[in-house]
């Protein structure tokens, strides 16, 4: 059997089988079709591999609200018309999903969208999941709600992007010192665990200086190979990475930072940065003070809850809170209105505004 893409598999599988049996049977309905949401194939990044479960021809068929109630009889139609395999691969119903945009969009993000999407909410969205809404591909968009969605989704709003950015400098300036500090007193596994840490900044300050959303840890590195930075700075990082003393960390780290100084000072968004390092104080370590950055960034900032935000925490969004998968889909578990309001992210910012 020859692989197909993912995205190539489920526009075959609506134009070619889909379509022409919803047509057939509900000739007046508006809706829309897509594959987006989960699954290495939204990103691009699937292989053969990808097969071996949760695997087929699938997409998402988007009822306006007041049609919902043809949820049922979508399926029963689906089910006596669809056939056992597409082009080799098995057809499961269940991975197509009925649901409304709004449905879809408050399980993934937890918001409403009739109502105008607050600057604190932005920072509950993990970016994988923003991604995954924009990546793969509309297959038909009868009433353009969801082109329009995925439009305002398009990227982090400028004060949000300031905030992200901010943050992640200061990350950088909080730990870089540490690495060497570390190496010094002949703690070379911490010192290269620290390391590590350090090159996940900076690559998720690239993701952010070339406005992409960064996808989690499985397709990180894979979606960096693909920003306009990678070809110079990724073999950099890779020295940081294969580093056997502190010294040699040191030494590739310095010119990681003073890349991302120059690609800072190319955006244009504050004066002109130092874009070489300095010493640590007295200390025999060299380092870009990531705080400056930070501080120098966090002005820009004109929101007023976002600016107050920065000027106490500059923690970032979720993605900078946090790693941890199931914290991440924390919004997923607030599907009411009630629950909503109790988001344990939000309230987490609007403790820090107080």
């Amino acid at each position: 059997m020859v692989f197909i893409k993912g995205i190539e598999l489920s526009r075959k599988f609506y134009h070619e089988i889909i379509e022409q049996v919803i047509s057939s049977n509900f000739p007046n309905l508006q809706y829309t079709s897509a594959l987006i949401g989960p699954g290495s194939e939204i990103l691009g990044f699937d292989t053969e591999m990808s097969t071996d479960h949760d695997w087929g021809p699938r997409l998402f068929l988007f009822l306006q609200k007041m049609d919902m109630n043809l949820v049922n009889d979508i399926y029963q139609v689906l089910h006596k018309n669809i056939p056992n395999q597409f082009y080799g691969y098995p057809v499961d119903l269940e991975q197509t999903v009925i649901a409304s945009i709004e449905q879809f969009l408050k399980q993934s993000l937890a918001i409403d969208i009739e109502k105008d999407i607050q600057l604190v909410d932005w920072l509950t969205f993990p970016s994988q999941v923003l991604a995954e809404i924009l990546g793969g591909e509309v297959f038909r968009d009868d009433t353009g709600q969801l082109t329009k969605v995925r439009q305002q989704l398009n990227y982090y709003p400028y004060d949000i992007w300031l905030f992200q950015m901010a943050s992640t400098w200061n990350r950088i300036g909080q730990e870089e010192h540490l690495v060497l500090r570390s190496g010094y007193m002949g703690d070379e596994l911490g010192s290269s665990i620290i390391g590590s840490r350090i090159i996940r900044d900076i690559m998720s300050l690239c993701f952010l200086m070339e406005r992409q959303y960064a996808p989690y840890a499985k397709w990180f590195g894979t979606a960096f190979k693909g920003l306009n930075c990678a070809n110079e700075l990724l073999p950099i990082l890779m020295n940081v990475q294969s580093a056997s003393t502190w010294r040699e960390r040191e030494e590739a780290l310095c010119k990681a930072y003073e890349f991302i100084a120059i690609k800072h000072n190319q955006l244009g968004i504050t004066e002109k940065m130092t874009e070489q390092v300095t010493y640590f104080y007295d200390r025999p370590f060299k380092v870009i003070q990531g705080g400056m950055f930070a501080e120098i960034i966090a002005r820009r900032i004109t929101d007023s809850a976002i600016r107050k935000l920065s000027q106490k925490r500059l923690i970032g969004a979720i993605d900078q809170v946090t790693d941890n998968t199931d914290f991440r889909s924390i919004n997923q578990w607030c599907t009411d209105e009630r629950s909503t309001e109790r988001n344990i992210v939000r309230l987490l910012y609007n403790k820090i505004l107080e």
